[in-house]
């Protein structure tokens, strides 16, 4: 998958639940670029196509009466540079694996509330995979607001993924990656 930026279309809807596969919710940040590839590996492993999510909120307290009409082109500019983020990311990620992903690949750029667009985004699908934002400290101990949400009300398992652990000091051994294996077996 050698493209150029901008030769990956973005949809603006949601992937359909007519053919299943892996959702990777996909904000930009770190964390997201994190389950972006976990989320590579799971489509790789699955031979599933690979659907990145991105959701844009422009207002999350609503418009006032008329107002929609004015701010038409802002949403229109913020939409296309979450698509340019998209395919950055596909980039970025593509260009850190080891061996690029092969698989199917379709972008998603989609209006609305992030957890009532990701939770609807779920049905029909394989695997939901979200980052977390990889606070230090305490805060790792704790899922955001939208993974709480969708890991409680997802139409599909959810595999979050936790940032990288943080090299120790000079000396330490390095952390081992850790790459996704096909699950045993179950007996029948």
């Amino acid at each position: 998958m050698a493209a150029a930026k901008n030769s990956l279309p973005v949809r603006p809807e949601s992937p359909g639940a007519d053919r299943p596969g892996i959702l990777a919710a996909c904000d930009g940040s770190d964390g997201s670029l994190w389950a972006l590839d976990r989320a590579m590996t799971e489509a790789e492993l699955f031979g599933l196509p690979l659907y990145v999510l991105a959701v844009v909120n422009p207002s999350p307290a609503g418009y006032p009466p008329g107002m929609a009409e004015l701010v038409q082109q802002s949403i229109e500019l913020l939409t296309d540079s979450m698509a340019d983020g998209l395919r950055r990311a596909v980039a970025t990620v593509q260009a850190a694996r080891p061996r690029p992903y092969g698989g199917e690949v379709s972008l998603h750029v989609v209006l609305g509330s992030v957890i009532e667009v990701l939770l609807a985004a779920t049905a029909g699908q394989h695997t939901l995979v979200v980052g977390t934002r990889g606070n230090g400290g305490f805060t790792r101990l704790l899922l955001g607001s939208v993974s709480t949400a969708v890991v409680h009300h997802s139409g599909c398992p959810v595999l979050v993924v936790p940032a990288p652990p943080v090299p120790g000091p000079a000396g330490a051994p390095a952390p081992v990656p850790v790459r996704a294996t096909a699950p045993p077996s179950l007996p029948d």
